[in-house]
C-alpha cells in the first residue's frame, strides 16, 4: 500500500484535493472515485498483530438465520428491539465483531463508542488472567465503605494521567447517566452550600425535605440544551432533549432548555453566518439565565457535549464554549462537561474539551463509555463536606480500574490519541470525496478525530444505508434525525478507514433516496435540518 501524508498547510488528502476540483456527481449505480486504499496517511501506531484480513468476511444476511432463532427465544423474557444482532466475543478481534452466524464484520459503531482497544485485547486478557487480578474480579466491593487496600493508589494514578487540567477530584460510578445525575446533585449541594455561607443545614431544612419540600429541597435547576442527550435515569432524563421516545410517557423535571447552534458546512463556507448562528444561541442563553437569575427556579449549572453525541453529531465552534463557559460563570452557575461519549481520545485530544483552550476549566468532567468505569472529575470545592450525599453500593468497579490502567498505557505506548487525529482527518476527507460524488445522498461531513459523521437526505434513507453497510460488512450507527454516527475503536487505523470508505462509497454507488416516514421522524428525531442534503 502507498503511503502519503496530507497537505500541511489544509490537511487535505490529494484524493480529496482531486474530487474537489471535480465536482462532477457519479450516475446512479456507478462510482467514479479510486479505491480509498490508494492513500492512506502515516500514522505512529502499529495496528493489532494477527487481525487478520481487512476485509469483512459475510456468510449469511443480517441478521441471519441463528441470531433470528437467538433473538426469537431473547424475545420471551426481554424487549429486543434496538438488537443488530447476537454476537460472538469469543470469535471477535480487534476493530471486527463477528456475530452467531459467522459473519465477520468491520466495526465502526464500537459498542456505542464504548471499545477503546477492540475486541479481545491480548493485554486486556493478559490483566484479566493475571491471578494478582482474580480476588478483586471474585469480590466485587462497596467501594464507599470497604475498598481495596490499593484503590487510592489506583485512584492517583487514574487522575495523574487522566485528570482535565484543573480538576483534582475524582468520583467513580457505574455508567454515564450515573455520573451526570450524581453530577447535578454535587452541583446542587454545591450551590446551597454557598448559599449558606458553608453553614451546616437547619433544623428547617432537614424536615421539610423529607417531604420534599422546600427550603430543604431548593426549587433548583440544571439548564441543558436543544439536541442534548445525558442519559435516561429521571434527572438526566430532564437535561436529554434529542428524541421523544427517550422522555415520552415519563414525567419530567421543569428545567430549561438554550439553543444549540445549527451549522452549515462546509464550516470555512459559512463562517459569517454560524458566528451568527452562535451569537444567537449565547443571546438567548443569557436571557435564560437573566430571567431565571432572580426567580424562584434559579439555575444552579448548566451542562453541555462537546459534540452532540446521540442528538445528530452536533458541534460547535471553541469561540462558542469559551463564551459560554465565561457566561455561565457570569451567573455563578457550575459549568458541566458530559464528555460520556466524547472523552477518552477519540477526537485527537484525550478530552474533547481541550480543543476549546478554556482560561477557566469545567467544574465538572463526567466520562464513562470509553474509559470503562463511570464517574466524572471536578474542582475540590465540589466535594460535599458530609459522607453519604454522594454515594451508592459500589460506587463503581475496580475490575473496570484495572481495564482502564491497561488502556491508559496502551494509549500511550502505541500514540493512539495521536492516531484517532489522523484517521479522523482520512475519514472525513474520504466522506468529503462520497458526499460529492453522491449529494443526493449525503452531506455535512463533520467531527474531530475518529469521531466523524455525515448526514443523509432523510432518516429513511439514513436507515438504509445503515442497513446495506451492514450487509457489506460493517457495523455502523445513527444518531439524531439524519446522521450516519462513525465511533470506531482507538486502534482503528487508516487501513481500517481505507475499507470503511471503499465499502461506503459502493453501498452508496448503489443506493437509491427513499421517502421519509413522518410517523418515524416524529417519535425518534428530532427537527434538525438535513444540511446542505
Amino acid at each position: 500500500q502507498r503511503r502519503v501524508r496530507g497537505n500541511p498547510r489544509t490537511g487535505m488528502s490529494s484524493l480529496l484535493r482531486a474530487a474537489l476540483r471535480a465536482r462532477t456527481p457519479a450516475p446512479q449505480g456507478s462510482r467514479m472515485i479510486g479505491s480509498f486504499h490508494d492513500n492512506i496517511p502515516h500514522t505512529p501506531s502499529q495496528r493489532l498483530a494477527n487481525e487478520g484480513s481487512l476485509s469483512p468476511s459475510m456468510k449469511t444476511s443480517i441478521p441471519g438465520p441463528r441470531t433470528n432463532q437467538l433473538v426469537n427465544d431473547l424475545t420471551k423474557s426481554s424487549e429486543c428491539g434496538a438488537v443488530h444482532f447476537m454476537a460472538d466475543y469469543k470469535k471477535s478481534f480487534g476493530n471486527y465483531v463477528v456475530d452467531a452466524d459467522g459473519n465477520r464484520l468491520l466495526d465502526v459503531f464500537a459498542q456505542i463508542a464504548s471499545l477503546p482497544l477492540g475486541y479481545n485485547h491480548p493485554k486486556i486478557l493478559e490483566m484479566l488472567q493475571d491471578p494478582e487480578n482474580i480476588s478483586l474480579l471474585a469480590n466485587r466491593p462497596a467501594l464507599g465503605v470497604l475498598p481495596p487496600m490499593d484503590w487510592g493508589d489506583d485512584l492517583a494514578k487514574v487522575l495523574e494521567q487522566a485528570a482535565p487540567t484543573g480538576l483534582s477530584d475524582v468520583t467513580t460510578m457505574a455508567c454515564g447517566s450515573c455520573a451526570n445525575e450524581n453530577a447535578f446533585k454535587a452541583v446542587f449541594i454545591a450551590w446551597m452550600t454557598r448559599v449558606r455561607n458553608g453553614n451546616p443545614p437547619t433544623e428547617e431544612d432537614l424536615e421539610s425535605c423529607m417531604l420534599n419540600q422546600a427550603p430543604g429541597c431548593p426549587q433548583l435547576s440544571i439548564l441543558s440544551f436543544y439536541g442534548a442527550f445525558h442519559g435516561r435515569t429521571m434527572g438526566c432524563l430532564a437535561t436529554t432533549r434529542s428524541k421523544p421516545i427517550h422522555k415520552l410517557d415519563v414525567p419530567h423535571l421543569d428545567w430549561p432548555m438554550a439553543p444549540f447552534p445549527q451549522l452549515w458546512y462546509p464550516l470555512d463556507q459559512h463562517a459569517d453566518r454560524n458566528a451568527a448562528e452562535e451569537q444567537r444561541c449565547l443571546d438567548e442563553t443569557r436571557k435564560i439565565l437573566e430571567e431565571k437569575q432572580n426567580s424562584n427556579t434559579p439555575i444552579a449549572g448548566a451542562i453541555i457535549e462537546p459534540i452532540q453525541a446521540e442528538g445528530g453529531d452536533n458541534g460547535a465552534s471553541p469561540d462558542f464554549f469559551r463564551k459560554l463557559r465565561a457566561l455561565i460563570k457570569e451567573y455563578d452557575a457550575f459549568f458541566i462537561v458530559d464528555e460520556v461519549q466524547t472523552g477518552g481520545g477519540t477526537t485527537g485530544k484525550f478530552w474533547a474539551h481541550e480543543h476549546w483552550e478554556l482560561d477557566d476549566p469545567p467544574d465538572i468532567v463526567s466520562f464513562a463509555k470509553k474509559l470503562q468505569i463511570g464517574g466524572y472529575f471536578s474542582k475540590p470545592e465540589m466535594r460535599p463536606k458530609e459522607a453519604y450525599r454522594i454515594f451508592n453500593t459500589w460506587m463503581g468497579d475496580p475490575s473496570k480500574m484495572l481495564m482502564l490502567k491497561v488502556i491508559l498505557e496502551e494509549y500511550k505506548q502505541n500514540h493512539l490519541v495521536e492516531n484517532a487525529g489522523i484517521t479522523g482527518q482520512m475519514l472525513r476527507d474520504g466522506m468529503e470525496v462520497i458526499s460529492r460524488e453522491y449529494p443526493n445522498l449525503l452531506g455535512r461531513v463533520r467531527g474531530q478525530g475518529t469521531f466523524s459523521a455525515v448526514s443523509a437526505c432523510n432518516v429513511a434513507t439514513r436507515d438504509k444505508l445503515i442497513h446495506e453497510l451492514r450487509q457489506k460488512g460493517v457495523e455502523a450507527g445513527g444518531s439524531g434525525s439524519y446522521t450516519i454516527r462513525l465511533r470506531p475503536s482507538m486502534v482503528f487505523m487508516p487501513e481500517h478507514a481505507a475499507e470503511f470508505l471503499d465499502i461506503f462509497a459502493n453501498v452508496c454507488a448503489t443506493t437509491e433516496p427513499l421517502r421519509a416516514s413522518t410517523r418515524h421522524n416524529r417519535q425518534h428525531t428530532r427537527a434538525y435540518p438535513s444540511g446542505q442534503c
